[in-house]
């Protein structure tokens, strides 16, 4: 299966986002769970409707992101902390829900060191995450520290990993993190680093070195989605369409390459 992150950047509905992202070729797509980085544009609530808008154009829902504005207070012994708790316990029920077999997590970054209170929150949300069959995939971003400490301490086959590869080689490039937590995969975000921001550009357009990027993840024996997280922000220049069609492209080459390295 092939998908992509839902909001790639450009000034469209959500109907003629999905519409496009299906007609090009793409099976399923990994959905924004907020109105947040402009998800609001068409209406407050939008990102509720997702699910229903995607599966009407033949869609699978991969996986949701929940929000990341707050996501250093997870360790927090105050109102922000709660807060941020009880949005990853809302999340996991709109998982059952909206029918959403995962959701990606980012736990604080470095700069914010695990806490006793923040570990025992996750251990809970696992609990719910069992008791609801939901999958918890926590994302590498810049936290490998607090990442490590959590997949260590928490034994559960909900709490699992989500690899993006382009903050692999941009944070961590010289710690091997899929034979660290492999066997715990549950989602990919592939992506290039290159670009104004430095990340989130269509692969083999960037730093990543895609060969043993896909090696790593076929020896993990994951047989999950090939997920672009690409963003438009360097291609401008491309219809919509285009930008869809070109990632299609280079999901296809990823996918391929899988194969041939199995």
């Amino acid at each position: 299966m092939i998908t992509i992150y839902d909001w790639f950047g450009y000034n469209l509905t959500v109907k003629e986002r999905y519409r496009l992202i299906k007609e090009v070729g793409f099976e399923g797509i990994l959905l924004w769970w907020s109105d947040g980085f402009g998800r609001d544009c068409f209406g407050s609530g939008d990102y509720l409707n997702g699910p229903q808008l995607a599966r009407e154009a033949g869609l699978f829902i991969e996986n949701i992101h929940v929000p990341v504005h707050n996501q250093n207070s997870l360790w927090s012994d105050d109102l922000a902390g709660s807060s941020v708790y009880d949005c990853y316990l809302q999340c996991v029920t709109d998982c059952v829900e909206y029918e959403i077999p995962t959701m990606v997590v980012h736990l604080p970054k470095d700069d914010y060191p695990y806490t006793a209170l923040g570990l025992d929150r996750v251990k809970r949300i696992a609990e719910k995450a069992e008791q609801l069959g939901i999958n918890v995939a926590l994302e590498n971003v810049k936290n490998f520290a607090n990442l490590a400490y959590v997949l260590n301490q928490v034994d559960s086959r909900r709490i699992g990993f989500c690899y993006d590869c382009g903050h692999h080689y941009r944070n961590n490039s010289d710690i091997d993190i899929l034979s660290m937590y492999g066997s715990r995969l549950m989602a990919l975000h592939l992506h290039d680093n290159n670009g104004s921001h430095s990340e989130h550009g269509l692969p083999f357009d960037g730093t990543v070195d895609w060969f043993t990027t896909m090696k790593k993840i076929a020896e993990t024996g994951y047989s999950g989605a090939i997920a672009i997280e690409a963003m438009n922000w360097d291609y401008e220049a491309l219809s919509a369409k285009q930008f869809l069609e070109t990632a299609f492209e280079r999901a296809i080459r990823l996918e391929s390459l899988t194969l041939q390295l199995n």
